[in-house]
């Protein structure tokens, strides 16, 4: 019991450790973003006067509204054809199995180790030559294919564990085969789908890389990758920079608080199916 009591103490120390290490970078953006425009804080000091004025500055400086809609349209864009084409691919590699189906999960595999800054440079020519630099379709197209191979190895996951007698009864009962797929697998793939969702949200509001590559025109760009816009103009306003980044950050951790639950009960599910 008290070796138990130790462990369980020890543990909780490195939890708040953790999560001070964690909340510190986010306390000083909005302590410094609170300063007088234009000053150069230093460390963590809570200012005399709170410019929160600041704030709203940053918002119309950076055209935040047009940024959110920009990164909206691309969201739009790449999650739902990525879960679309990432389910039916994880569906037939890991529970239909098909044929070849080692070589396909063992290319998806390999994908995963495959980094943007690699092919960053023949992506520009390719995007180029299909007439598409400086559009949204530019990140749209590249973040699908992209993310591909962590979404159907996600997806695969799951389906590789769904017992082959729910299609055999559904498939007594008359269903065909795409009947089998959307009215008894997807629905079960939910968890997993919502987890998955989180994920492409985060990941695609934050890109930052292909977005100043590919696309000139901050509005076009995702609200992450208009920030070296705005850094450029407003670099040297260290307390204007903080309010611009801390908005541009707020929408992600929205999503993240509101849908922890879920990602988390989905990444539960999945250990515990081994």
């Amino acid at each position: 019991m008290i070796t138990s009591t130790r462990e369980n103490l020890i543990g909780r120390i490195l939890l708040i450790v953790l999560m001070v290490w964690t909340l510190l970078p986010f306390v000083s953006l909005f302590v410094t973003a609170l300063h007088p425009s234009g000053s150069y804080p230093a460390g963590i000091e809570w200012p005399v006067d709170p410019q929160w004025g600041n704030f709203a500055l940053a918002f119309r400086s950076a055209q935040m509204g047009a940024l959110v809609w920009s990164s909206v349209l691309i969201v739009v864009g790449v999650v739902p054809i990525s879960l679309v084409i990432a389910t039916m691919a994880g569906y037939a590699i890991g529970h239909l199995r098909l044929p070849g189906y080692r070589l396909l999960l063992l290319l998806f595999v390999f994908g995963l180790t495959l980094p943007f800054e690699g092919i960053i440079t023949p992506l520009y020519y390719q995007v180029r030559d299909l007439g598409l630099l400086n559009t949204r379709w530019a990140i749209i197209l590249p973040l699908i294919g992209l993310f591909m191979p962590f979404s159907v190895v996600w997806m695969r996951a799951h389906f590789v564990n769904m017992p082959a007698d729910l299609s055999e009864a559904a498939q007594v009962d008359g269903a065909n085969g795409w009947q089998v797929f959307w009215r008894i697998h997807v629905p079960l793939a939910r968890p997993a789908l919502s987890s998955l969702a989180i994920l492409l949200f985060l990941w695609t509001w934050n890109q930052f890389l292909l977005t100043v590559v590919l696309v000139n025109d901050p509005l076009k760009r995702t609200a992450a990758g208009a920030l070296g816009a705005f850094q450029g103009q407003w670099g040297t306003d260290i307390p204007l920079l903080c309010a611009g980044s801390l908005l541009i950050m707020a929408p992600t951790l929205m999503v993240f608080f509101i849908f922890q639950r879920q990602f988390v009960a989905a990444l539960l599910q999945g250990s515990m199916k081994g």
